[in-house]
C-alpha cells in the first residue's frame, strides 16, 4: 500500500504530477481570528504519496477528513489515483495539492486533518484554531516571552 512521504498545509500551492511543486506559506498549523464562526478563505493541502514499483499502474483511493475538536467532520474529500512511472524497480513520489476554500470553523480548538490511503489512516496533521484580539495575539494566556531582554542603549 502506498504511504505518505510528506503532507502539510499551506496558504497556497501548485503541484503538477511529475514536476516540482510551488508553495506559499507552507507549514500552517495555527489559524485565528477575532470572532467565531471564523471563515478562512483558503488553505492548500500538499501531499507526497510514496508509491513502490509494484504499486505503480494500480488504482489507489486517497481521502482526507478535517475534524472539529469534538470529532465531528468539518469537510472531507476523496479521489482515486493511478500512479504511473518509468518502472525499472524504483519508487515514485506522486505530489498533489488540494485547495480548501472558505472553511468555516465554528469554535476555536484543536482540529485534526486525517489522511487515509486505501481506507487506512496514514498521517495526521494538527490544526490549532484560536481567538485573536485586534492586535493579532491570542486572547487567552500571557503573550510570547522573548528569549532575552530587549536591547538598551543608543542606536
Amino acid at each position: 500500500m502506498p504511504d505518505i512521504d510528506f503532507a502539510f498545509l499551506a496558504d497556497a500551492a501548485e503541484a503538477q504530477p511529475g514536476r516540482k511543486f510551488a508553495v506559499l506559506g507552507g507549514g500552517v498549523s495555527r489559524l485565528g481570528g477575532p470572532v467565531f464562526p471564523l471563515r478562512h478563505p483558503h488553505l492548500a493541502l500538499v501531499v507526497g504519496l510514496l508509491v513502490t514499483a509494484p504499486e505503480l499502474e494500480a488504482e489507489h483511493e486517497v481521502r482526507f477528513v478535517l475534524l472539529r475538536p469534538d470529532g465531528r467532520e468539518l469537510t472531507s474529500g476523496a479521489a482515486r489515483i493511478r500512479a504511473s512511472g518509468p518502472g525499472g524497480g524504483g519508487d515514485a513520489v506522486l505530489t498533489f495539492s488540494v485547495d480548501l476554500w472558505n472553511l468555516v470553523f465554528e469554535t476555536p480548538g484543536d482540529h485534526s486533518l486525517r489522511l487515509l490511503v486505501d481506507g487506512q489512516e496514514r498521517k495526521r496533521l494538527p490544526l490549532r484554531v484560536e481567538t485573536h484580539d485586534a492586535s493579532g495575539g491570542p486572547t487567552t494566556g500571557p503573550g510570547p516571552v522573548p528569549p532575552f531582554p530587549p536591547p538598551t542603549g543608543l542606536a
